[in-house]
């Protein structure tokens, strides 16, 4: 409870349960169209932003956030024309990497905040990043709210969607303008490396218990918040860093949660043969 006195640990606390929920909410979406290596390609594409704006001398976030956005359009873009959803991703996170190293090469002296994007650094979080993470989920959870059917018909059959005349494209634009900007506010919470786990391994561990839309996103709100306040009281305990608790705290609760799951359907056959005997 000491911690709790601390205003730094009190920012961190606020703003990993705000980005928490927003995660949960585009990572349902990654997850049910199948486009989790979509999130891998935008994070990797940041780092081409985050070296730009170190090389100009602005910002780094705005560069990274130009990138995002410019990456997940770029993707989207290509898909409608018939490129590979995977070899249009591939394209994006090759070039945003090569371009962030060179960026950076290219920089004078060193670059102190780096490793800060790279692995993450929950502590660094300020009053104004709460004010930022708070509008960008409240706008998140606004337009859940009012295109959650379209969201659900997108997800599962875009296909189908069309041919009931769903906007179907700016479901899709808007989504991955959110996803876009959602990793650009997480990366320096959990860092690139680490920033995938967050928008994957709660609604894998909620998948296995319900198979609808809306108890999935609850479920995987409740885990993901839950497991970021746990992996960061963690952290703050034995001093590590934040984003590696986090990470391994999902990784076992989806561990944990698999194991239980074969468990139950085990006794559930071996019921269901002795009752066929009987």
């Amino acid at each position: 409870m000491d911690l709790l006195h601390y205003s730094f640990f009190i920012n961190a606390l606020i703003g990993i349960i705000i980005v928490a929920a927003a995660t949960a909410m585009i990572g349902m979406y990654v997850t049910t169209r199948r486009m989790v290596f979509l999130s891998g390609g935008i994070t990797h594409a940041c780092f081409g932003g985050l070296g730009m704006g170190y090389w100009l001398g602005i910002n780094p976030m705005i560069g990274a956030a130009l990138f995002a956005i410019g990456g997940a359009l770029g993707v989207e873009w290509m898909d409608r024309r018939n490129v590979r959803n995977d070899s249009a991703i591939a394209v994006v996170w090759a070039l945003g990497m090569a371009l962030g190293t060179l960026f950076v090469f290219l920089t004078n002296g060193y670059v102190p905040e780096l490793n800060t994007f790279l692995f993450g650094n929950v502590l660094t979080i300020t009053r104004s990043d709460l004010w930022l993470f708070g509008g960008f989920t409240a706008a998140l959870a606004a337009f859940f709210g009012v295109m959650y059917r379209y969201i659900v018909a997108v997800s599962f059959d875009p296909d189908f969607a069309r041919t009931r005349r769903l906007p179907v494209a700016f479901v899709n634009t808007a989504m991955t303008v959110f996803t876009a900007l959602a990793i650009v506010m997480t990366i320096r919470m959990v860092g690139i490396m680490l920033l995938m786990s967050m928008v994957t391994l709660p609604q894998m561990t909620a998948e296995l218990f319900t198979e609808r839309y809306s108890r999935m996103l609850l479920a995987s709100g409740v885990i993901s918040v839950a497991l970021c306040v746990l992996g960061l009281v963690i952290s703050a305990l034995v001093a590590v860093p934040a984003s590696a608790t986090i990470v391994l705290a999902m990784v076992a609760c989806y561990t944990v949660a698999r194991i239980i799951g074969m468990v139950n359907r085990k006794l559930v056959s071996r019921r269901d043969a002795r009752a066929g005997k009987r």
